[in-house]
């Protein structure tokens, strides 16, 4: 039983998400998320009071993960394929979880600012971009650490490249570009 309240909790925050990166946090109800779920508002209740709980569950979600890669990454080997490992799963996770907030916070940017959500997804999001960063290595290292990891987060971004590319080669391509930042010389 816990498994279907897990999964419906989730499905009520992907489709929120949807609809908030559509009509903007503001203008969406917690009736049209329920409508769009094809439930009622009183179920929708039971996992949700209020759009800032969904909000906040989410954003728990995305750090929990950014926590988790930054834990692996530290426990890789120093390695050209380390990183590309690195920068594969961190790929993969915006494939798989991250690229529907990260569609929302372009929509929303002020929805979670100075709230602790928002907060702690700044935290998280500064802890992935120095997952690559080697310490004691010098400026330009540690930038082009970061840019890498920016790269394949921008990949993720269609409205900031005007190339004829879908989701999949887009992403592709932001891997090999952040691949190149940090291989060994």
């Amino acid at each position: 039983m816990a498994g279907r309240r897990t999964d419906t909790r989730e499905r009520i925050q992907q489709v929120a998400l949807e609809l908030f990166a559509e009509r903007g946090y503001d203008k969406t109800s917690l009736q049209e998320v329920a409508d769009r779920l094809q439930i009622t508002r009183p179920a929708l209740y039971y996992h949700f009071r209020t759009k800032e709980d969904i909000l906040a569950g989410v954003v728990d979600r995305l750090c929990d993960s950014m926590d988790e890669l930054v834990t692996w990454a530290g426990q890789q080997p120093g390695t050209a394929e380390s990183r590309r490992k690195i920068l594969g799963r961190i790929s993969g996770l915006l494939e798989d979880q991250w690229r529907p907030l990260f569609r929302f916070a372009q929509v929303n940017q002020g929805v979670i600012q100075g709230k602790a959500a928002g907060e702690r997804m700044q935290r998280g999001m500064i802890g992935m971009l120095s997952v690559l960063s080697v310490p004691g290595a010098d400026a330009v290292k540690q930038f082009e650490a970061r840019l890498a990891v920016f790269a394949v987060v921008l990949g993720s971004v269609p409205f900031l490249f005007d190339m004829d590319l879908d989701e999949a080669e887009r992403a592709s391509v932001a891997l090999e570009v952040a691949g190149k930042l940090v291989a060994d010389e």
